[in-house]
């Protein structure tokens, strides 16, 4: 198997992995400067950096590796003595690096109006791959939106389902009005994206909950929601705003520490929708 190809079809995919490569040698060793293994999501693994206990231990930080995203280097010494204990009589040295291999981000905007226009320039500028969505094909056209991968003009409940999204997509709602939010938080709800930001107020916000509670929508659902959306950074302009809601989308997909929060004005990024439903 073709690594390369594999991580390709993986990202394409929506999956993550972890990509382990000997990166150092010293000495003998079971295996060569520059041998890779590719480890799945599910623990399964194409290619080899020698066996043994040093690759089952690299197989460990590989899993760590793909849950925290963040690249891990790992020396192993093979001693006479540890190499017997691990069935390597080889005495050499190695260190292997172990780096993320994450897909690139997806952002379906629904609503096309100048929030839209503006976060979909500077979410490509960011390396998201982006969609924007409306149901008037006078707003969702290419005129409008040069830099989105895909503009698509249609009703919400019939786009849905041709939409393609995983666990690194997002999802901002900035429809024309709260009937149409509703509609597509609702349909929302039911993908697997990460985050889902809508516009709106804290009263909106309440309203939407409330409604679709009504439903019968579990309030856990909505633990992904962050609304109003944006970080608190007095954004006014249709610019400024597109310019905070990515950088809250941002911070999310990069898991810094949580003191990002109390930037943000999203009534859902300090407490559970239970709590503000009493």
């Amino acid at each position: 198997m073709d690594l390369f190809e594999e991580i390709v079809r993986l990202r394409r995919a929506g999956q993550k992995c972890a990509l382990a490569t000997i990166v150092q040698v010293n000495g003998s060793i079971p295996s060569y400067e520059s041998a890779k293994m590719l480890v799945r999501e599910d623990g399964s693994i194409a290619g080899t950096i020698g066996g043994g206990c040093v690759e089952a231990e690299v197989w460990n930080a590989a899993r760590e590796v793909i849950d925290t995203e963040k690249p891990r280097r790992l020396t192993f010494n093979l001693s006479h003595d540890a190499a017997e204990d691990t069935g390597l009589i080889c005495g050499g040295q190695l260190e292997v690096f172990v780096e993320p291999v994450v897909p690139q981000p997806k952002l379906f905007v629904f609503g096309a109006g100048h929030i839209s226009k503006s976060l979909c320039q500077v979410a490509s500028i960011a390396g998201f791959w982006t969609a924007v969505a409306d149901n008037r094909e006078s707003f969702a056209n290419r005129e409008r939106f040069p830099q989105a991968d895909e503009v698509h003009a249609a009703e919400y409940e019939e786009l849905f389902p041709k939409l393609e999204f995983n666990s690194s997509s997002y999802i901002v709602i900035v429809t024309r009005g709260h009937r149409d939010d509703l509609r597509v938080m609702r349909e929302a709800l039911k993908t697997p994206a990460r985050a889902i930001s809508m516009i709106g107020s804290k009263r909106k916000v309440l309203g939407v909950v409330r409604e679709l509670e009504k439903e019968g929508v579990p309030l856990d659902a909505f633990d992904r929601v962050f609304a109003p959306m944006g970080l608190d950074i007095g954004a006014i302009t249709p610019e400024e705003i597109a310019v905070a809601v990515l950088a809250e989308l941002i911070a999310l997909r990069r898991q810094p520490s949580s003191d990002w929060r109390a930037l943000s004005k999203s009534i859902f990024a300090h407490e559970r929708p239970r709590a503000l439903l009493k």
